[in-house]
C-alpha cells in the first residue's frame, strides 16, 4: 500500500529583485516530479547538491507549498490543505534533519529538544511526557542521564541520535532523512544506519532517505529515485543499482564512489563529465537537461525531452540513448561512446 505519493509535483520559484517579472525569471527547482513510498520501505533519492532534493522534502512535509502537482497521504490528496488541517497528519511524518546541532536550541536539555513535539501537540501530563521522552532515547541508544545534558555536551553521534529520538517521539509512520550521515565519520556513520534498519523493523516505519552518495543506498534502500535538475531521470531497485542503472547521470554518481581496492579501480570505465555548458543565467528550455554533461549524446538530446519509460520491470529511466535497451544493445554502444 502506498503510503505517500507525488503526481506533477512542481515547485517554481521567482527570481528576486525584480520589478516587472517575466516567464524567463521562473525557476522549476522541482520539476514534474512523480513517485511514491510505500508502507514499510525505503526509497533512497540521490543526486548533486542542488539537485532540488531538499526542496521535494519540504513538499512532502508541508513545509512549501506546491505549484502544480498533487500530493497524497495514505490515499488522501493533501495538497491544498491548510495548516491547521495538515496538523492533523502531521505527526505521521516526520524529519531527520542533516546538521543535528543548528536544529537545536542551544539552551535546551535534551529531555526538552525531545519533548518539543509532545507538547506542540499537548494532551499528556509532565510524567507521562517524561517516559514518553526516555523511552524515545532508550530506543536510540541513549540512557537516562542525557536527558539532562546540552547539545554541547554531545558527540556528533548522539546528537545525530537525539535528532532521532525527537522524529520518533510522535510515533510517524514515514521518516524523510536529510542527509542524516553529512556530519558523521565512516564508523558512526554506520552505527546510525545500523540503528535506522533495526527501528525500520521493529517499527514498520518507512523512510525517504536523500543524499548524494550512493554508497550506502544498496545497503540501505529498497529503490532508489535519481534526481538531475528537479527532474526523475530514473528509478530502479537499490540492491542491483550498480550492475543495471543505464542512465549516463546515474552511472556518472555511481563512477564517483570512493573503491577501496586499487585494483577495481583502474578497471572502471567512466570519465569525468565536467560542469554543465551553461553560460549565467542561462536556462534548459528544450531537450534532455543533462545533455551538455553527457559523453553518449545525440542530436535528438537536445531538442526532445526524454520521458521517464518503463526499460524493464521495476526500472524506469529518462534517455533516448536507451530507447533500444530492450534489444540490449544500448550498453555496449555507450561503453564505445565512453572510450
Amino acid at each position: 500500500m502506498r503510503l505517500i505519493e507525488t503526481e506533477g509535483l512542481t515547485k517554481v520559484y521567482q527570481r528576486e529583485g525584480r520589478w516587472f517579472p517575466s516567464a524567463n525569471d521562473a525557476m522549476p527547482v522541482v520539476d514534474r516530479v512523480s513517485l511514491h513510498v510505500d508502507k514499510g520501505e525505503t526509497l533512497g533519492l540521490v543526486g548533486e547538491s542542488g539537485s532540488g532534493k531538499s526542496t521535494l522534502a519540504r513538499l512532502l512535509l508541508g513545509l512549501e507549498t506546491a505549484t502544480e502537482g498533487h500530493l497524497l497521504f495514505g490515499g488522501e490528496d493533501v495538497t491544498r490543505w491548510g495548516f491547521k488541517r495538515l496538523r492533523t497528519i502531521r505527526s505521521r511524518m516526520q524529519m531527520v534533519f542533516q546538521n543535528s546541532y543548528s536544529s537545536f536550541d542551544p539552551l535546551f536539555t535534551v529531555e526538552r529538544i525531545v519533548g518539543e513535539p509532545l507538547s506542540s501537540y499537548g494532551g499528556m501530563a509532565a510524567l507521562e511526557r517524561r517516559r514518553v521522552i526516555l523511552e524515545s532515547l532508550d530506543m536510540v541508544g541513549l540512557e537516562a542521564p542525557y536527558a539532562k545534558r546540552y547539545p554541547h555536551e554531545l558527540s556528533g553521534g548522539q546528537l545525530q541520535r537525539v535528532n532521532i529520538a525527537r522524529a520518533l517521539v510522535l510515533q510517524p509512520e514515514l521518516l524523510i532523512c536529510d542527509e542524516p550521515f553529512s556530519s558523521l565519520d565512516f564508523k558512526l556513520r554506520r552505527q546510525i544506519l545500523t540503528l535506522l534498519e533495526e527501528l525500520k523493523v521493529r517499527f514498520g516505519l518507512s523512510y525517504l532517505y536523500i543524499t548524494h552518495d550512493l554508497s550506502s543506498v544498496s545497503r540501505f534502500c529498497d529503490r532508489v529515485a535519481v534526481m538531475y535538475k528537479g527532474q526523475i531521470v530514473e528509478t530502479l531497485p537499490a540492491a542491483r543499482i550498480a550492475e543495471e542503472a543505464i542512465h549516463p547521470y546515474t552511472r556518472s554518481l555511481l563512477d564517483a564512489v570512493p573503491v577501496q581496492d586499487p585494483r577495481l579501480r583502474r578497471s572502471r570505465t567512466g570519465r569525468p563529465f565536467g560542469e554543465p555548458a551553461l553560460s549565467q543565467g542561462e536556462r534548459v528550455t528544450q531537450g534532455c537537461r543533462f545533455c551538455s554533461r553527457c559523453p553518449a549524446a545525440m542530436p535528438v538530446c537536445f531538442t526532445v525531452e526524454p520521458v521517464l519509460e518503463t526499460k524493464r520491470p521495476s526500472h524506469q529511466a529518462a534517455c533516448h540513448f536507451y530507447a533500444n535497451e530492450a534489444e540490449g544493445k544500448a550498453s555496449q554502444t555507450f561503453q564505445i561512446v565512453k572510450e
